[in-house]
């Protein structure tokens, strides 16, 4: 049975856009998330970032793979609904966790999250996958912008350092350069978005988010998730997240006391 958020149109547009808004997903969850973002910001974990320079106003910080030290990030992954629905938007019998993610922008935070994509950075091949992007706070104006249709562009968008600006690898030219949706009229999807609302996104999907010129904080919560057909895959250098001995080897599926199976068999 199909899960009561979804309907046959929601998985028909993250099939040919790679980006579909689910309303409510994490709508019983929004305290616990909260919780676990205040936790996450007293105690950033070993990869946490701030990414704005000095001369630039505002908090932009971002950490992930926190859900086995902060309770409340464990709770939503295992209670949410979060498991079944990618499940059902990827095609698969099975979800297994990748990583969560926490973004936080606070209020005058004129700096916009850059054009990516997440595909690049990790060590994962397979179609099957998703990522849910949940803000707990109304966002308007501060929301994930994504591009259309550029999950299925032909070679993957050249992945970069937020910060400085470098290519992420050696090896560029097996990408296309990051290019400006705006600039070049792409199809870009922006929506306005309630707490516990998800922008399901492919981890191919080109995206960016706006900065954060309100007088409200913008806290995101994403979950990164895979199906049947993720693999391991080797990159030209350390990936992100880098999960440090993992012990894995290429065309391997991931293993599961690291990445758990939250919905199937």
């Amino acid at each position: 049975m199909t899960h009561t958020l979804l309907s046959q149109e929601h998985i028909d547009a993250y099939q040919r856009d790679g980006v579909v808004l689910i309303k409510g997903l994490f709508a019983d969850h929004i305290e616990a998330i909260r919780d676990g973002i205040e936790v996450n910001l007293a105690a950033p974990g070993p990869y946490a970032a701030e990414n704005l320079t000095d001369t630039e106003a505002g908090r932009f910080f971002d950490d992930y793979c926190n859900w086995q030290r902060i309770p409340a990030f464990a709770q939503v992954i295992r209670d949410s609904a979060a498991g079944q629905v990618a499940a059902e938007l990827m095609g698969s019998r099975r979800t297994q966790l990748f990583h969560d993610h926490v973004l936080v922008k606070e209020p005058g935070t004129s700096k916009p999250t850059p054009w990516h994509s997440d595909g690049p950075y990790y060590f994962v091949s397979g179609r099957q996958n998703v990522s849910f992007w949940a803000p707990v706070d109304p966002v308007r104006a501060a929301s994930l912008r994504c591009v259309a249709g550029s999950h299925s562009w032909p070679k993957p968008v050249l992945p970069t350092r937020w910060l400085a600006q470098t290519a992420f690898y050696p090896n560029e030219q097996d990408y296309i350069p990051v290019p400006d949706p705006d600039a070049e009229g792409m199809d870009i999807r922006e929506y306005d978005m309630d707490p516990g609302d998800a922008v399901a996104f492919h981890f191919n999907t080109l995206h960016g988010a706006r900065g954060n010129r309100s007088d409200s904080r913008r806290r995101a919560f994403s979950l990164r998730l895979v199906g049947d057909d993720a693999r391991y895959t080797e990159r030209p250098g350390p990936t992100s997240p880098p999960f440090p001995g993992h012990g894995m080897s290429q065309g391997e599926r991931l293993r599961e006391d690291w990445f758990p199976v939250i919905y199937g068999a």
